[in-house]
Order: C-alpha cells, then structure tokens, then sequence
C-alpha cells in the first residue's frame, strides 16, 4: 500500500517511541473486539517462512484410516460431494452464507481503507466457497469474532463457517467439523528485535512475561511446555481476568509487546510474519515449533456442509490458492510450493 495511507496510525504510532506505524493501529483495532473489520499497514519484510507444505502436491488426495479412539490425523476430513444437505438447504434458503472471519490480520482479513473492500487470504477463499454454494461471491455476511469466540460463534449458529486461520488439531475435532487443510504454519516466539536475550521457544522465555490468544493452540503449547515463562493471568478465565496475557485476539498481544506490558508472544507464524513486517522493531525467534494445519470450520454435524467446502477445496488448490498466495502471502512468507494435499477418511 502507498505511503500516506494511515496519517493517523503513524502519528498515534510516534507516542510508542520508535515501535513502528502499527503500533496506533494496533491498539486502536486489536483492543477492540467489535464487528468493524479494520485496516492494518504493511512495509516489506525480511519474514522467516513457514515451513514447508505436507503432501505429494495441491489437490492430490491422500485416504487415511481414522480409528475412532486415536486422533493420529486430525486434519482427515470427509470424502468431497456436491450433494445439497439440510445444512446447505438452509444457506440457500437465506440466500447468504454466513462466515467468521479475523478482524485484525493485514493479508488474511481485513479492510481496504481506499476500496472499503474486504479483502485476505482466508476472505478470498470464504468467497469462493459462497460463490460455490450460491453462485456469487458476493453472497456472503461477513462476521468478525475474536479467536475464542470461534467455536461458540459455529455452536449457537451465529455463522455457518469459520474461516479465520484456525488450527486443526485433536482437541478441536470433537468440538467443530473440520475440512481439510488449506495453509501449514507452525507456532513460533514474536518479540522485539533487541531482547537479544530471547532466543526462540526455549529456556531463554524463563521468567518472561509471554502473551497468547485465549483458546489458541499458542497457548495450549505453554500449557505443555512453558520453560519458566509467565504466561497465565491472575483469575484467568474468570470476571477478575484482565486479559493482560491470555487475550480474546491474537492482535492485542502486538499491542502488549508494543506497550511494553510482556516481553515475547507465541502465536502462529503465518501471523507473525505480517506483524514483523508491519513493525521493524519486533521479529521472529528461532524456528517454528509445531506444524499446523488450518481448515475451514463447521458446525459438528453439518457433514454436508463440510463435504460442499472439501469439493471447492479440490479445484480451489488448482490455481486459485496459488493466486491467492502471491497476492496476500509470499512478500512475506516466501519459498511455500503450494497448498496442503488433502487427507480423507
């Protein structure tokens, strides 16, 4: 985007001594967990990449066995169909699909301040999915909720989808209906580029105070393994929480880090690639230490619906997803072939 776009965010961002011109915009969309979808800036970045794609190449499908008592792939998903379901009657019956999505990412979801377009790697494919189902891309109702109010939003019927750079792991699959992957990522550290002393997802976070987003897969991981970090809240979870650490998105924990309120962020990589390109003063610790997989939400039941965004899933990872890439993705996270082979059960 040109410079100038954000007069604003840059005179908010020069109170913040030096954090970079997101630092205005961050507090200002990131603290907020409204349903305005806002704009983020962006400068080039020097971004670690993700790690490589899994798989024998886009839309070559794997078959698995899927024992009910072991969760060995739990980014397996259903077989495709085009086959209309109960769940797809009734999206068309609105005439909308209904899909949350990420208020806060720059390149996965977000606003275009100078078209007022919605635009993102995860809102191309959202789009495609309602053009899919109801013939325009533009049949679609976008509902920005923070990460831990994803599952909630697919329980109470609040969205038909979740496209919104979710994980797919053991845990998650008893509680939504997964697709299967569309985006590998892994978890890595986020933290300012002269905290020398922290080194990556290791003993270096002991006694640093690390933020994760509440219902994240980055937080879960310190739960396993936190090296001595503090990463918990006092009454986390409860009426006394202040959300200083564990955070309702992933954004606010730039935010933090950018106030000087904790020390380092765990979150996934794919994100904190942007953000150190929006920020020079932060970057990226050591390597990636998970391999994620992001799908495409559903309500648990809602197979048929699963099977719809699984067949746009086949001719999506032919040439859309590559253009999708190079557009919103490979500035900043360069060197990916292509997409996650899909695995069915």
């Amino acid at each position: 985007m040109p410079n100038g776009t954000y007069p604003l965010a840059r005179r908010t961002a020069r109170r913040f001594r030096g954090w970079g011109g997101v630092a205005g915009m961050a507090v200002a969309c990131g603290l907020t967990a409204s349903l305005t979808l806002l704009p983020l800036t962006h400068d080039g970045s020097d971004a670690a990449a993700v790690p490589g794609t899994a798989g024998p190449g886009p839309g070559v499908a794997t078959g698995v066995q899927v024992k009910a008592d072991t969760c060995e792939k739990p980014e397996a998903s259903l077989t495709p169909s085009t086959a209309d379901g109960p769940s797809i009657a009734a999206i068309k019956q609105r005439g909308k699909l209904v899909v949350g999505v990420d208020q806060s990412s720059y390149r996965w979801g977000y606003r275009n301040p100078e078209t007022r377009s919605l635009e993102g790697f995860d809102i191309d494919l959202a789009r495609a999915i309602a053009k899919d189902i109801l013939g325009s891309e533009d049949a679609v109702i976008f509902r920005a909720i923070p990460t831990n109010q994803r599952i909630a939003a697919l329980d109470s019927g609040k969205v038909d989808l979740v496209v919104r750079t979710m994980t797919i792991n053991c845990k998650r699959i008893q509680q939504v209906a997964f697709s299967t992957a569309y985006f590998q990522a892994g978890q890595q550290v986020l933290a300012p580029k002269l905290a020398q002393d922290i080194t990556g997802y290791d003993a270096s976070l002991n006694g640093k105070r690390v933020c994760t987003a509440e219902g994240s897969t980055a937080y879960e991981a310190l739960e396993e393994k936190s090296f001595g970090a503090v990463f918990k809240d006092e009454g986390d979870g409860t009426k006394d929480d202040k959300d200083l650490l564990t955070v309702p998105n992933q954004l606010d924990c730039l935010a933090r880090l950018q106030l000087g309120q904790v020390d380092a962020v765990v979150t996934d990589n794919a994100l904190a690639a942007g953000q150190a390109a929006q920020d020079p003063a932060v970057e990226l610790k050591g390597r990636p230490f998970t391999t994620e997989f992001y799908g495409v939400a559903a309500k648990l039941g809602n197979d048929d619906l699963v099977r719809r965004v699984n067949q746009v899933l086949v001719g999506y990872r032919q040439g859309p997803w590559q253009q999708a890439y190079r557009t919103w993705l490979e500035k900043d996270l360069p060197g990916i072939t292509g997409p996650p082979a899909p695995l069915y059960r």
